[in-house]
């Protein structure tokens, strides 16, 4: 058995499900036995490995419950396009967007996307990011989504990052079902959605729910087909406009609707009378060069519960920083401190179904931690660009 003792800690910051609170913690101490959390508080064993965290702060490590991390190359070019006035959809009409990274899934094998991604991972870790939820989406066929999806499972199997894997082949219509929407649905149904069964890798089914994607009714049939073959539901719902999806992901029980830049006032209601998740992408709006956030007050307001999380993809958010996105939710969606800590910890894991695993620093928790080089929470947003920290720990090991 491995044992730490983090001593001289200046403050644990974590949610406590007990309390249901975020809660501060001064001058104490964490034993670590293996990749568990045996003990918070007095510890006394002088025999025990330790580590001096300084009088710092300590965390929970970020949970980033929505990214797309398997392409590639990025897509820098349309960022200049952007900055010459052209809109997301504009340069999709151009024949970028999507479109650019569904060749590169394509033309690439398993082993070169494997390539490409570690580095993204290895990123992960170093701000601090300890879980992420992954879609795959950049394949829009059989053969190519379950590439994808088995990409996921190699890097789950073989990198300290812990990777929860999505299958998110309604992402957009692929080129060859330009003219044929429902014909691509139907291959959905009858052909990907069994064979990512088959595959037994991707735990949730999420679809982009918007008006010029897929529609309610075509959104409806995905998802009742992914249930029905075990999968979870997920929603990327009203980014860009108000098309009823938040409404949707109350009646087909999703776990999680996410961006929710458009909402509407019906949709805050419906969500406040449901289990449903809010996971909120503020980098996207960021990126885009947008001004319309999220309305995350609202939100908060009628007891929606309120998930923080990057959106990394090679197209419409290129960033990786749970640390930097903690900075927007605090400036842009006025989120209150302790309220943002949640979110990007313990309310992320519990979109992930692991929130009883990790998202807090509790007793029979894995030790997925940061100690920072900060001793309050405040000085995480403060900071903006930098990253203060000192380590992290993963499953109970430093990395």
């Amino acid at each position: 058995m491995s044992q730490t003792i983090l001593t001289n800690i200046g403050c644990i910051a974590s949610y406590n499900s007990a309390s249901q609170e975020v809660e501060y913690i001064q001058d104490t101490k964490i034993l670590v036995e293996d990749d568990i959390i045996r003990k918070v508080g007095k510890i006394s064993d002088t025999n025990i490995k330790k580590f001096d965290c300084e009088q710092k702060l300590v965390t929970p490590g970020f949970v980033d419950s929505h990214t797309h991390p398997v392409f590639f190359k990025g897509r820098e070019k349309e960022f200049a396009m952007r900055l010459n006035g052209l809109s997301y959809t504009e340069i999709a009409n151009k024949g970028g967007g999507i479109v650019s990274s569904i060749n590169g899934v394509r033309n690439s094998s398993k082993g070169e996307l494997i390539d490409a991604v570690i580095p993204r991972m290895d990123r992960f870790l170093q701000l601090g990011t300890t879980t992420i939820e992954a879609k795959s989406g950049y394949g829009l066929d059989t053969e190519n989504e379950l590439k994808s999806l088995a990409v996921l499972d190699f890097i789950n199997q073989n990198h300290e990052l812990d990777v929860i894997p999505t299958f998110m082949g309604a992402h957009a219509f692929p080129p060859e079902y330009e003219n044929d929407h429902d014909g691509y649905v139907n291959l959905l149904c009858e052909e990907m959605i069994p064979a990512v069964a088959e595959q037994g890798i991707a735990k949730f089914c999420d679809v982009f729910c918007e008006k010029g994607y897929f529609s309610i009714r075509q959104t409806r049939k995905i998802i009742d087909t992914a249930v029905k073959f075990g999968l979870i539901p997920r929603l990327h719902a009203d980014e860009f406009q108000d098309s009823g999806a938040a409404e949707l992901a109350v009646k087909i029980d999703a776990i999680s609707a996410d961006h929710l830049m458009a909402i509407s006032e019906n949709g805050i209601k419906k969500l406040s009378k449901s289990n449903v998740i809010a996971t909120l992408l503020p980098g996207t709006t960021f990126f885009l060069g947008s001004n319309k956030y999220a309305p995350a007050n609202k939100l908060l307001a009628e007891g929606v519960e309120i998930a923080l999380a990057t959106d990394f993809n090679p197209g419409s958010c290129h960033i990786q920083s749970m640390p930097f996105i903690f900075t927007l939710a605090c400036i842009k969606l006025g989120m209150p401190i302790k309220t943002v800590l949640k979110a990007t910890t313990y309310s992320s894991a519990k979109t992930l179904q692991i929130e009883n695993k990790v998202g807090s620093i509790e007793v029979g928790k894995r030790a997925d931690l940061i100690i920072w080089e900060i001793d309050n929470l405040l000085q995480i947003p403060y900071n903006v660009t930098d990253v203060p920290i000192n380590k992290v720990m993963k499953n109970g090991k430093f990395i």
